[in-house]
């Protein structure tokens, strides 16, 4: 049958994976770094997922497909909730799709730490407050000819040494774009790329694709505010690793 559908222009897409989580019937997932329409009958041609792309990479077209079938929208939804795949797909190295790592129950090794390593309390390395992006003022003293670590709410609990490998002698904003508004903190990031002279910004995110919206929403706030700022990305995996 003939009717509207999604279309991803793979050429434009970045993987940033903003249009999973938009997608209620699981019809995108990520495969190699890039979005693509899971199966016809998932997809509903509303478009629900056309406004979370900053690429602009996805469109609603008509062309011949499966009629949708909310019954495999169902079952999808159900594989979702059980950890085993579903409606919000992670990254699929191997081109077959699978659960969102955000949402998906799974476990990871603890190790044990070294001789002496637990011994004393070790210092913070956070020199200011608040963090929480949707909190902190954008006339901040502490944005002032500051190195800016942009970080995902889950990192430093991912990553244990948050703290001294990334944290040291930078001013910190935290947030999940999985949660809040995304435009929210690309406006904020834009005025605070505007108004102080940030000298350097390091972006620090989880590699589920959701987490992607932090790091786009990053790099469209340094275009809009004219800034020439040098922004580098660090990606940690769910177990914990540098990726």
């Amino acid at each position: 049958m003939i009717r509207k559908i999604v279309e991803i222009d793979q050429e434009k897409c970045d993987g940033c994976g903003l249009c999973v989580p938009s997608c209620a019937e699981g019809a995108i997932k990520i495969v190699n770094g890039k979005a693509v329409l899971a199966a016809d009958n998932l997809c509903d041609g509303l478009g629900a997922c056309l406004g979370e792309c900053p690429r602009g990479a996805i469109r609603i077209i008509e062309r011949e497909a499966d009629a949708f079938d909310e019954a495999a929208v169902e079952a999808v939804s159900h594989k979702g909730e059980a950890g085993t795949g579903g409606g919000c797909q992670g990254h699929s190295h191997g081109g077959h799709g699978g659960g969102c790592p955000g949402m998906k129950v799974q476990s990871r090794p603890i190790h044990a730490p070294a001789a002496g390593d637990e011994a004393g309390t070790r210092p913070g390395r956070l020199g200011h407050w608040p963090v929480q992006l949707k909190l902190v003022p954008v006339n901040a003293p502490f944005f002032e000819n500051a190195d800016l670590l942009v970080a995902a709410d889950c990192v430093p609990f991912a990553y244990g040494d948050f703290h001294k490998d990334f944290l040291h002698g930078k001013a910190l904003v935290v947030g999940c774009p999985k949660l809040d508004d995304n435009e929210y903190y690309t406006d904020k990031l834009t005025k605070i790329f505007s108004t102080a002279a940030i000298r350097s910004v390091t972006v620090v995110r989880m590699e589920v694709p959701c987490c992607g919206g932090i790091e786009a929403g990053v790099k469209k706030a340094l275009a809009a505010s004219g800034a020439n700022i040098p922004c580098t990305v660090v990606t940690i995996g769910v177990q914990g690793d540098i990726k």
